[in-house]
């Protein structure tokens, strides 16, 4: 079983946010990682505060930290790159 550094993990759970906007299969498939594994660590990351893809949760119960994460990952976006990321993620822009 191969162990992957924390960094490798971020690295590989960025790819399924924009400007990648890759699906779990996607990224199991191209990187030879089961997607149960891909899913495990969403769900760390989650549970650790971090905004990740596929929330459907509504964004008014989101932690704080949650919050600040999206707003610094979105930053530098473009206007149509946020539309996409919003729509993704079921919320507004504003």
């Amino acid at each position: 079983m191969a162990r992957y550094s924390p960094e490798r993990r971020e690295a590989l759970l960025k790819k399924l946010l924009p400007p990648f906007n890759m699906t779990v299969a996607e990224l199991a498939r191209q990187e030879g990682l089961s997607e149960q594994t891909l899913y495990n660590w969403r769900k760390q990351a989650k549970a650790g505060g971090a905004a990740v893809p596929g929330d459907k949760n509504r964004a008014e119960d989101w932690p704080a930290e949650a919050k600040l994460a999206v707003v610094i990952e979105t930053a530098s976006l473009s206007e149509i790159e946020l539309s996409e990321y919003c729509r993704s993620k079921g919320l507004y822009p504003a």
